[in-house]
């Protein structure tokens, strides 16, 4: 997601979602990172997220093509999944014929393995969105990036039952070569965007809807939420956006790999 302004508190919320389930052999560390309060020593990456033969390397540059070439659009969606959103963010992309890209962070990841499934077998695609959303991670390590990036893949994939992140996108754009390469090693390419509907300010479904029409001719790769609270009014502006896409020619697919 964008690097909005204003505190990241809902991210604490997790914390309590994520109870009686093995979040991190770094522990709490890692939410501290969370809220851009770095402590104690910078935590490495677990054993089970080192580079693996089953990982085809990919390009490192930050994607925004849409595989559906000029006129296609990716719709993307950060920070989930969540129990009450992500099943209706699903419902309006089923109902209107859509495949999006979703951004997952991974400790929601493993709170919500189901949730992960669903999205899997609705044919949508999987990105590592770090293991703590950590907005100021490029300021940070590499060693503490690779075990953000890492450990996220190893979540997401273990929750998906076995279906690995095809991209990675840094929490707030905060990529670094480092990240970017790491990433393309392990086939997840970097993942960009070229239109932040702004849904995360809760601006109202008219605005969200205003905002993308405006920023479409910035270029094919759309940025919505369904996590970090209400998000009833991104619900609300997709099931307007995805059928005026389709008015105005666009058709929707997934980012360049």
């Amino acid at each position: 997601m964008a690097r909005h302004g204003g505190g990241r508190s809902w991210y604490g919320k997790l914390i309590g979602a994520a109870l009686g389930v093995t979040v991190l052999a770094t522990g709490a560390s890692v939410w501290s990172a969370q809220a851009g309060i770095v402590g104690g020593p910078t935590p490495k990456a677990t054993a089970s997220a080192t580079p693996s033969a089953a990982a085809e390397p990919v390009a490192a540059s930050i994607a925004h093509a849409s595989e559906k070439g000029a006129r296609g659009v990716n719709i993307t969606i950060d920070d989930g999944p969540d129990p009450r959103w992500t099943p209706q963010m699903l419902d309006v992309l089923r109902e209107n014929g859509v495949k999006a890209t979703f951004c997952m962070v991974g400790t929601q990841a493993q709170a919500h393995p189901d949730l992960v499934k669903q999205v899997v077998a609705a044919g949508h695609r999987l990105c590592d969105h770090s293991v703590s959303h950590d907005t100021a991670m490029d300021k940070k390590s590499e060693a503490y990036q690779s075990q953000q990036i890492l450990d996220a893949e190893r979540m997401i994939t273990e929750a998906s039952g076995g279906v690995r992140p095809m991209y990675y996108r840094a929490p707030g754009g905060a990529f670094t070569p480092s990240s970017r390469a790491l990433a393309a090693s392990r086939g997840m390419r970097p993942l960009g965007w070229n239109v932040d509907s702004k849904d995360f300010e809760k601006p109202g479904a008219d605005a969200i809807v205003a905002t993308v029409r405006q920023q479409l001719p910035n270029g094919p790769t759309l940025l919505f939420h369904d996590a970090g609270g209400d998000r009833s009014q991104t619900v609300a502006a997709l099931r307007r956006i995805l059928p005026w896409l389709k008015e105005q020619g666009y058709t929707c697919g997934f980012p360049v790999r």
